[in-house]
C-alpha cells in the first residue's frame, strides 16, 4: 500500500511535468455553499480540461512508520526530494476523501517570473496530500500552506476550490520566484447562502487582514508584492491579490471571465450581469467574487450549469456560420487566431471537448461521512457525459475508470468510450446530441431518484454493520459505473447505425436524406451565389 501511495504521487507529478497539453488547457470550477443548495449540501465542481487520459485513483487509508517518506521524482526518474509522511493518512477517491473533504482547481498562471523551479510540490501533489491529511476545508488550507512553506511550491498561479460538510473556500496561491521560499496565498470562506466561480483567472481582489474566521493568508502576501513593485501602498488603493499577482489581459477576459459570467448569469438571472467585463470593455467592473443565486440550487441544477455554451446569449456557440450546418458548439484549438494580422478569439465555454474528466462533489453534514460524501464523476465533455455517483467510503472503483492509453483506442477504457460518442456527435451535432441527452438524462435522474432508497439502506447498515456498509456502497458505485459504460457503448453503436453516411434512419430503419438547415444554406449562397444555381433553360422546357 505504501508503494502504491508513492507511485500515485509520482505519476500525478510526472503527468503534469511531461504533458504540456494539460498545462496549456483550462479548467472551470463552481462552488455552492450549504445555504445556497436545495438540500443543504456543500458542492464544488471541477472540469479538468486538457488532452490527456486520466486514470481515476483510489488511495486507501494507511498508517505510517516514523521514518517513512514520500519520494518526489522528476524527468528521467530523478529524485527531486522527499516529503515526510504523517502517522495516518485518509482514504481518497479521485479528489474527495473519506471525511467528505473535496478539492478542485483552476490554473491562472499569473506572473511568470514567480515560478519556482526549485519548489518540490506541484499543485496536483499538494491537493492529494491535503486530502490525505485533512478532515475539513480549513485544515486543508493550513496543511497546504505548511507543506509549501517547508518543501516549496512548484506551480504557477492556482485557484483552489475546497469544500467540507459545512463550508466552501476559495484559495489562491502563487510562487515566490526562483530560489524563493514557500508561496504567497490567500483563502476566503464563501459566505453561507452564496455561490462562487473561477476559471483560469485570479478571482480574489481585496480581502480583510483582521478576520481569521473568514480569511487566511500568508505572512508576506502584501509586503512581497510591494517589494516586487506589483503594489504601491502610497497609491491610496487597497491591496488586491488579483491585480498584484495576475493582472487581467484581453485574452483572459474573453476566455476566462466569460465562463464565470455564464455560471453567474445562469444562477441569478435577476442580476442581469453585464457581459462588458468579459468582453474587455474599458472601465467595466469585474464580476463579484460571490453572488446569491435567485433560488437554491439542486444537484441537477449544478449539473446543468456545468453544461454551457452560452446558449440563449449573443455569444451562443450553437448559432451562426461558425457553428456549421448542425449547430456544433465545438471549436478546434487554438482559441486565438489571426487573419490579415488582426487577432481574434473563439468563445471558450464551460463545456469543451478537451475536458478529460469532471466531478461534482456533494458533502452533507447531516449524514455519516461514508454516506454523506458523493463524488459524481464524469468522463470527457460535460455536455455529453453522464455523472456516476461514487460514495466517498468505497474501496474499489470500476475497472474501466482506471485504464486506457491516449495513443490507443480501447472499448475497455471509460474515457475512450465517452470520447467516441462525443466525437461521433460532431458529424450531425444538433441531431445526435438529442439522442445522447435522452440517455444521459434518464440515467442521471435515475441515480438522483435512487439516492434516498440507497442511503436509507446504507444508514441501516451503518448502525448494524459498518464493514458491510462499505461493501454495499462500493458494489453500488462500481456496478453503476460499469452499467453506464456499457450503456454508452450501446449508445455509440446506435448513433453510428442511425446516422450513417449522412443519412438519418427513421423509426423503421429506413435511411432519409434530411439535407441542411435553410439558414445555413442561405449563408452558403451569400458566399457563393452562382456556383450551386441550376441553369434556367431546363425550367423553360417544362413550361
Amino acid at each position: 500500500m505504501i508503494r502504491r501511495n508513492i507511485i500515485f504521487l509520482l505519476v500525478t507529478l510526472l503527468a503534469f511535468l511531461v504533458s504540456p497539453q494539460w498545462a496549456q488547457d483550462d479548467c472551470s470550477s463552481f462552488l455552492v455553499t450549504k445555504g445556497a443548495s436545495k438540500d443543504g449540501s456543500v458542492m464544488i465542481t471541477y472540469t479538468c480540461d486538457g488532452e490527456f487520459l486520466p486514470h481515476l485513483e483510489y488511495i486507501p487509508a494507511q498508517d505510517h512508520k516514523p521514518d517513512e517518506y514520500i519520494e518526489i521524482r522528476g524527468r528521467g526518474d530523478r529524485l527531486r526530494g522527499k516529503i515526510k509522511q504523517v502517522p495516518h493518512t485518509y482514504a481518497v477517491v479521485g479528489l474527495m476523501n473519506e471525511h467528505q473533504l473535496a478539492i478542485g482547481e483552476t490554473t491562472f498562471g499569473g506572473r511568470r517570473e514567480l515560478r519556482n523551479p526549485d519548489g518540490l510540490l506541484h499543485y496536483s501533489t499538494l491537493m492529494t496530500l491535503a486530502l490525505q491529511r485533512a478532515k475539513t476545508a480549513r485544515e486543508a488550507i493550513k496543511v497546504m500552506a505548511a507543506l509549501v512553506e517547508e518543501y516549496g511550491y512548484a506551480s504557477s498561479g492556482e485557484s483552489f476550490s475546497i469544500a467540507d460538510t459545512e463550508e466552501a473556500w476559495i484559495m489562491e496561491m502563487i510562487g515566490p520566484g526562483p530560489g524563493g521560499k514557500g508561496a504567497h496565498w490567500v483563502a476566503l470562506r464563501i459566505p453561507d447562502g452564496y455561490i462562487c466561480a473561477h476559471a483560469n483567472m485570479s478571482r480574489i481582489g481585496e480581502f480583510p487582514l483582521d478576520d481569521p474566521k473568514n480569511c487566511l493568508y500568508s505572512d508576506r502576501v502584501v509586503s512581497f508584492a510591494e517589494q516586487k513593485g506589483y503594489y504601491d501602498e502610497k497609491s491610496g488603493k487597497s491591496f488586491s491579490f488579483r491585480y498584484a499577482y495576475d493582472p487581467p489581459e484581453p485574452s483572459s477576459l474573453r476566455t476566462c471571465a466569460a465562463r464565470v459570467w455564464s455560471m453567474f448569469r445562469r444562477s441569478a438571472p435577476s442580476l442581469n450581469l453585464s457581459p462588458d467585463f468579459q468582453r474587455g470593455v474599458e472601465g467595466a467592473k469585474p464580476y463579484p467574487l460571490w453572488i446569491k443565486p435567485d433560488k437554491k440550487l439542486s444537484l441537477h441544477d449544478v449539473m446543468n450549469i456545468m453544461r454551457d455554451h452560452y446558449e440563449g446569449t449573443p455569444f451562443d456557440m450553437t448559432k451562426g456560420v461558425d457553428a456549421g450546418p448542425f449547430g456544433s458548439p465545438l471549436r478546434c484549438r487554438g482559441l486565438t487566431w489571426k487573419v490579415d494580422e488582426i487577432e481574434y478569439s473563439w468563445e471558450r465555454p464551460i463545456s469543451t471537448q478537451q475536458t478529460a474528466f469532471s466531478f461534482i462533489s456533494q458533502s452533507r453534514g447531516w449524514l455519516p461521512d461514508p454516506i454523506g460524501g458523493v463524488y459524481w464523476y464524469g468522463w470527457d465533455d460535460t455536455y455529453t457525459t453522464c455523472y456516476v455517483p461514487l460514495y466517498c467510503c468505497i474501496n474499489d472503483i470500476p475497472k474501466s475508470f482506471a485504464q486506457g492509453d491516449l495513443q490507443r483506442f480501447s472499448w475497455d477504457s471509460a474515457w475512450w468510450v465517452f470520447n467516441f460518442v462525443a466525437n461521433l456527435a460532431n458529424l450531425k451535432y444538433s441531431y445526435m446530441v438529442k439522442d445522447i441527452q435522452k440517455v444521459q438524462s434518464a440515467l442521471e435522474i435515475q441515480f438522483i431518484s435512487l439516492q434516498p432508497a440507497i442511503e436509507k439502506a446504507a444508514l441501516d447498515l451503518y448502525e448494524k454493520n459498518p464493514e458491510l456498509l462499505v461493501q454495499f456502497l462500493t458494489n453500488y458505485s462500481v456496478s453503476q459505473g460499469d452499467m453506464v459504460v456499457k450503456r454508452w457503448i450501446e449508445l455509440g453503436e446506435f448513433l453510428i447505425t442511425k446516422y450513417n453516411d449522412g443519412y438519418v434512419k427513421d423509426d423503421r430503419g429506413r435511411p432519409r436524406g434530411l439535407g441542411y438547415p435553410s439558414e445555413w444554406l442561405r449563408t452558403v449562397l451569400e458566399l457563393k451565389p452562382q456556383q450551386f444555381k441550376l441553369p434556367e433553360w431546363g425550367n423553360e422546357r417544362k413550361k
